[in-house]
C-alpha cells in the first residue's frame, strides 16, 4: 500500500470515527446538548481535526441520517420483484419494523431526535433526497394500490401518515421499552407484525 493509499485509509477511518462516536453522543446526550470538543474528546483527537471533516455537528447529522435512509432503501431493494403491490406494501412496512429493531440508534436519529428539521431548514444546501426517495416509494405504492382497486380510495397523504404514524409510534415504543407494560416481552415483535398486518386489513378491498 502506498503513501497515498494509507493517508486515504486513515481519513476514512477518522471520518468513520467521528460518525460513530456523534451517533452514540446524539442518542444518548440529545442532539441539542453534543458539541464538536465533545466529539473530539470521546475520539482522542482535537475539534480542528473534527472540522476537518465537518463544519459543524449539523453537517454531521445530516450524513447520518442519510447513511440510515441508505440502509433502509436497501432492505427495500426487492420490492420490485413482488408483482402484487399490496404484498409490497405489506413487505414496506414490515422492512421498515425490522429496521428499526435492528438499527434503534440510527432511527432514534433519523424519526425520534427534534433536530432533523432544525436542520433540514438550516442546511439549505443539502441534497436530502433519500429521506424524499423513501416518503415518495410509500406515496406511489399507495397510488397504485388505490388505481388498482387493491385498498379503499382516499387522500394518499391521510393513508400513507396513518401507516406511517402507527409503524412509528410501535418502533418508537419498542425502541424506549415501553411495549413490555403492554404484552410480553417475548412476544412484542410478533406483536408489532400483527399490528401492522391488522391496520393495512382495514383498508384491504380484498378483506
Amino acid at each position: 500500500m502506498g503513501i497515498a493509499e494509507r493517508k486515504e485509509k486513515q481519513k476514512l477511518e477518522i471520518r468513520k470515527m467521528i460518525l460513530d462516536a456523534s451517533m452514540k453522543l446524539f442518542v444518548e446526550e440529545g442532539f441539542e446538548h453534543v458539541t464538536i470538543r465533545k466529539i473530539a474528546d470521546l475520539i482522542e483527537y482535537s475539534p480542528t481535526t473534527v472540522y476537518l471533516y465537518f463544519k459543524d455537528k449539523d453537517e454531521i447529522f445530516f450524513h447520518l441520517h442519510e447513511m440510515g435512509f441508505a440502509k433502509m432503501l436497501e432492505l427495500n431493494s426487492n420490492l420490485a420483484d413482488i408483482p402484487n403491490p399490496l404484498m409490497r406494501l405489506y413487505k414496506m412496512g414490515e422492512n421498515y419494523i425490522h429496521f428499526g429493531l435492528t438499527h434503534p440508534e440510527f432511527y432514534d436519529v433519523m424519526f425520534i431526535q427534534r433536530a432533523p428539521m432544525t436542520v433540514l431548514n438550516a442546511m439549505e444546501n443539502c441534497d436530502w433526497s433519500l429521506g424524499d426517495t423513501a416518503l415518495g416509494a410509500l406515496r406511489n405504492l399507495l397510488k397504485e394500490c388505490m388505481d388498482k382497486g387493491l385498498i379503499k380510495e382516499a387522500p394518499v397523504e391521510v393513508v400513507a401518515m396513518s401507516i406511517w404514524g402507527l409503524v412509528h409510534g410501535l418502533v418508537s415504543l419498542a425502541i424506549r421499552e415501553r411495549l413490555g407494560k403492554l404484552v410480553p416481552k417475548d412476544e412484542i415483535n410478533r406483536m408489532m407484525y400483527q399490528s401492522l398486518n391488522w391496520l393495512l386489513g382495514t383498508i384491504d378491498r380484498s378483506i
